[in-house]
């Protein structure tokens, strides 16, 4: 087992990016490889960097990394507003995934204070 399937903010991370998928997949035909492709590439980097910054000995690429998957985490949810805006998704769905948002941001914002202040 790797260290980071152990942090929660990983597995809650996980969750999210499996919930977002399949939000993805009711996207009209047309937009499931522009739109929904950004979607998709956007989710799973969240969790990709979480797991590349806990495998990194420095605590500023440790930093770093945990900043690109907060980023990927709100381009994510840009990303749900403008498929909400464009009726591809109804705004109760995308309603309905913000506290996993709202939980993940917090996660990776402690876990953000927390290394930095081993600098």
């Amino acid at each position: 087992m790797f260290s980071f399937e152990n942090l929660k903010v990983y597995q809650l991370a996980r969750e999210l990016v499996k919930d977002v998928y399949l939000l993805q997949n009711t996207f009209p035909k047309e937009e499931r490889y522009a739109l929904g492709d950004q979607v998709r590439r956007a989710a799973t980097s969240i969790t990709a960097n979480i797991a590349e910054g806990s495998g990194r000995e420095s605590i500023k690429e440790k930093i770093h990394f945990i900043e690109i998957a907060f980023g990927s985490m709100a381009e994510v949810f840009c990303e749900l507003q403008t498929a909400c805006d464009l009726n591809y998704i109804k705004l109760e769905k995308l309603d309905a995934l913000r506290p996993q948002f709202t939980e993940v941001a917090k996660m990776l914002s402690g876990l953000r204070n927390t290394s930095q202040k081993q600098l």
